[in-house]
Order: structure tokens, then C-alpha cells, then sequence
């Protein structure tokens, strides 16, 4: 609940587009003990602009991933015994390679390589020289040794990905599952691999029996999380947004959070490893989207149109708020701001305030044209790196002393008075989830949800860390205390004759 209302294909992508999700991995010690988890002693282990992903361990001590330097991607050993210092293992000018993996047995390792010319084949390398040869004639997306001649691995086929296991002793290929995800492991003290099955709307972990190929269900997934990892046969770990969850299979239990990062470095965690003695994790996060933003606003100001472009997704979708659609698509956007740049002599961007919740990003900005001064919010969505829509809030309600109203409901909202709370609002209120959902409507029903959830909510408490008024709207960054539970989410209000007409919540 939050203030406002109830809370009711293999791709292997270049790291060198101008606005290319940043991923960094993060390593941890890591101790299970009757059932809980503690993670401490966090590190940035890549710590490098660009991409860095898919670890794994070498051994306790040691971590393999993929890293990208001088414009490829390489994969790097970060070493926390010796002094936490990294080597490279690869250099390959004709590709990049990605997912390492030690090979059960020898003293190499495995990497998927994708070379300039597209092809895309497994790799075994020497771990001392880094030479390498080719593994099988397969388009393999993700895999994860069984043991030293045998794979399970994923392969593309008509754009989805099929599990299949490979005997290299025998020169056998076998299908046993189609549609999975990328997140294959082995289950500790076991003879299963786990692998997560997208066939049904609810995606599901299952395991697979690479002798006779037999799978069974396991449990069903966090959301659609599909990267986890296993502490023990019978405890999961998965990443969602900012947070690591946990799942004692046996137990019958819900998903349990472990931890939720507050550092705005740690967005969408996914790529789990654990090391062969679980006494390390590590996993990969995407860095702030706000990253993205900012980027798109200097490229603004700089006059770079087609850096400014490369910020955006193919399909990104231009708004006015609150859901007037001006255009969609990267081409549209070109053309606009083309025309733009064509017709002003002078552009600039101020960005006054920030606030950032999720993949959510909300700018309060000052514009200069041509030496005119405007004033205007800019509420973007950010996904894999690049801004998927772009709405424009503009001063142009009628005048009103819109923060008063919000304010005076805030402080009827903390002292839990349903009567000084309910006539801040107009009789037709209305409530939305952003963009445009409708979710409740009328004072009567307001006063009917909120009057219960005050009398049932004696911790009830909101604070406001960001607030924007433009015009006769007034954003609020929220904070709120739920019986001892904190929530944040983002309420945008519309102030009409004097009353809270509309609320649009983003949570």
C-alpha cells in the first residue's frame, strides 16, 4: 500500500552503443546458516565501463565473467586471494567471448564466441596459454557442464531456445525440453541440472535428468525471474529489480527477500553464481538508468542528433500527459528533433530535480530556446539501457495553489483524520495507475477504502523526499511506513477548483 492508494533468443549485444545498459558485477561472502542467509563484504569485482557479465567460478577463490575492452568483449579472472587483482584470459580479435565456464576435470575453461563474421560457436581454452578449439558445430546459447563429456545446453531454434544434451564422448545430440531460459545449473548433491521452462504463461524450474532425459517440475519461478542459483538441493536464490530473494523448496513456503540494495549503482540483478564451497556469490546489476537520462540530456545540449537518437528504442513511444500520444518510434523522434535543431538557433536543458524509482526516471527541467525560459517534467521509462517512452508534463492547468491542498492532505494522511484527509478531494475523484488505468473513482469509495486502512494501520506514516509543482500538479516522491514495512512510489496529483481531481500513481 502506498499513501495515494492500495497497491492492489540469445542475444549477445555489443557493449559499444553510446547508450548501452552498463552492467557491473558485485561478489559477497556468503553464509547459510539454519535456514538463513547473510551476505557481506560486498565488492565491485569489475568495476569498468561497458558490459560485464555471466560469472562464474574458477574455483572459491576465483571468478571468470565477460568483460568488454577495446571495443570486444574478453573474458576476465578476478582473483580475491591475490590481492583482488584481475587478468585477462582472452584476446581474440576476430570476436568476443561470453558465459565462461570451468570444464569438469581440466585445466580449461569454455566461453561461447561470437565472431565479427556471426558465427557463433562453444569454445574450449587453455586456461594457461588461452588457445582454443572449437567444442561442437552448434548455435549454442547457454550451457553448463554435467560432468567432463556431457552438456546441457540451449540452442536457438525458430526464435525461441530448446535444452538439449550433449554426449561428446558418443557425438550425440538430444532434444528434451523446448522454450527455456538461459539459467542452467547443476543441483547440489544430485544427478539433475535444473533449467527454467517458458512454455506457460507462469514460467516454472525444473529438473532434468541428463541420463534418461526425464524433467520434473520444481516450483514456479519469482515473476518472471528467470537467473537463479542453488545454495543446497533445496534452497534457491533469485534477483529481482534491487532485490535477492530465497526459496526453501521443502519447506512449502513463498519466495522470502534476503536483502534490497538502496545503492542506486544496483538496478535489475541478474546472473547468479556461487562458489563450489558456497561461500562466495556474485551477480551481475545494471547501473542506474537515471545513467541513460543523463546521457540523453547531454547529447541534447550538445546538439549530437544522432546520439541523442541512439538513447531511445526502436518503438519508443513520445506522450504528453497524460496520455496523448504524439509519436512512436526512433525514426518519428529523429525526424522531430532534426527539424528542431534546423529551426533553433540556441537549445538548452536544465535539469532542476531528479527522481528515480526503478526504471522510472522523473526530470523537472528548465528550458532555454532561442533566449525563451520554459518550465517542464519529463517522465521517461528506461528498459535494457534505452528510454522506451518519453512524456511531457507542462505548466498548463489552471492556476492554483496546487501544493497547499497536497500538502494539507499529507498531514490529514499522517494523523489518520479519513474527515480533513477526504476534503482535499473533489466528489469525482479519480485514481490511476500510470499510465492511464483506472483503479478507483468517487469520494465514497475513497472514504470507504482509506477510512478502514487508517483504523487497521496505527504506523501509518509518509514522508515526502521529493516534491515537483508544475502548475496545477504536484509530483511527490513518497516514503511510506506500513506496519513496519517501507514503500516508495511516485503520486502525481491535479488540482482542480481548489481540490485533488486525479491522482496517477508509479510504483
Amino acid at each position: 500500500m502506498i499513501r495515494g492508494f492500495f497497491i492492489v533468443c540469445f542475444i549477445l549485444v555489443s557493449a559499444q552503443g553510446w547508450c548501452q545498459t552498463e552492467t557491473e558485477v558485485y561478489l559477497f561472502d556468503l553464509e547459510l546458516s539454519n535456514g538463513k542467509i547473510a551476505l557481506s563484504n560486498p565488492k565491485n569485482i569489475s568495476n569498468n565501463a561497458g558490459y560485464d557479465n555471466q560469472p562464474s567460478f574458477w574455483d572459491d577463490d576465483s571468478i571468470l565473467f565477460a568483460s568488454t575492452r577495446k571495443n570486444q568483449t574478453d573474458i576476465l579472472k578476478f582473483n580475491v586471494k591475490e590481492g583482488s587483482t584481475s587478468s585477462w584470459l582472452t584476446y581474440t580479435t576476430a570476436g568476443s567471448e561470453y558465459s565462461p565456464l570451468r570444464i569438469p576435470g581440466k585445466n580449461a575453461f569454455s566461453a561461447i564466441r561470437l565472431d565479427i563474421d556471426g558465427l557463433q560457436l562453444l569454445y574450449e581454452y587453455d586456461f594457461e596459454t588461452g588457445e582454443s578449439t572449437p567444442i561442437a558445430d552448434l548455435k549454442i546459447g547457454y550451457h553448463v557442464w554435467f560432468d567432463d563429456h556431457i552438456l546441457v545446453a540451449t540452442v536457438l531454434v525458430d526464435n525461441r531456445m530448446d535444452l538439449i544434451v550433449l554426449n561428446l564422448e558418443e557425438n550425440t545430440q538430444n532434444t528434451v525440453y523446448q522454450n527455456v531460459g538461459r539459467s542452467l545449473h547443476n543441483i547440489p548433491n544430485s544427478d539433475l541440472v535444473s533449467f527454467i521452462g517458458k512454455k506457460n504463461d507462469t514460467w516454472e524450474i525444473l529438473s532434468l535428468n541428463p541420463a534418461t532425459g526425464e524433467s520434473k517440475k520444481i516450483t514456479e519461478t519469482y515473476g518472471k525471474e528467470e537467473d537463479i542459483v542453488w545454495l543446497d538441493k533445496n534452497t534457491i536464490v533469485t534477483g529481482a529489480g534491487k532485490k535477492l530473494l530465497s526459496l526453501d523448496i521443502d519447506s512449502g513456503s513463498e519466495w522470502e527477500t534476503i536483502i534490497e540494495f538502496d545503492q542506486v549503482e544496483i538496478n535489475n540483478i541478474s546472473r547468479i553464481a556461487v562458489s563450489p564451497n558456497f561461500k562466495r556469490l556474485a551477480f551481475v546489476a545494471e547501473e542506474s538508468p537515471s545513467k541513460t537520462i543523463q546521457n540523453q540530456v547531454q547529447a541534447f545540449n550538445n546538439r549530437d542528433l544522432n546520439a541523442f537518437a541512439e538513447c531511445f528504442s526502436e518503438d519508443v513511444k513520445v506522450q504528453r500527459f497524460p496520455n496523448k500520444t504524439m509519436y512512436i518510434g526512433n525514426s518519428n523522434l529523429l525526424d522531430n528533433y532534426e527539424r528542431f535543431f534546423e529551426n533553433v538557433k540556441t537549445s538548452k536543458v536544465e535539469v532542476v530535480k531528479r527522481i528515480v524509482l526503478g526504471n522510472t526516471i522523473i526530470d523537472e527541467e528548465i528550458t532555454q530556446v532561442d533566449g525563451r525560459e520554459g518550465h517542464q517534467v519529463a517522465i521517461y521509462s528506461v528498459e535494457n539501457g534505452l528510454i522506451t517512452s518519453m512524456m511531457f508534463v507542462f505548466p498548463d492547468g489552471p492556476l492554483t495553489d496546487a501544493e497547499s491542498i497536497v500538502q494539507a492532505q499529507l498531514e490529514a494522511y499522517n494523523k489518520r483524520d479519513i474527515e480533513a484527509f477526504s476534503e482535499t478531494y473533489s466528489e469525482d475523484i479519480q485514481l490511476y495507475q500510470f499510465p492511464k488505468t483506472l483503479n478507483s473513482q468517487g469520494k465514497s469509495k475513497l472514504v470507504q477504502q482509506y477510512g478502514a486502512f487508517f483504523e487497521n494501520t496505527p504506523d501509518l506514516h509518509c514522508e515526502v523526499k521529493n516534491r515537483i509543482v508544475i502548475g496545477n500538479k504536484v509530483i511527490d516522491e513518497e516514503s511510506v511506513t506500513i506496519n513496519g514495512t517501507n514503500y516508495r512510489a511516485i503520486a502525481i496529483y491535479e488540482i482542480e477548483q481548489g481540490l485533488i481531481d486525479k491522482v496517477t500513481f508509479i510504483q
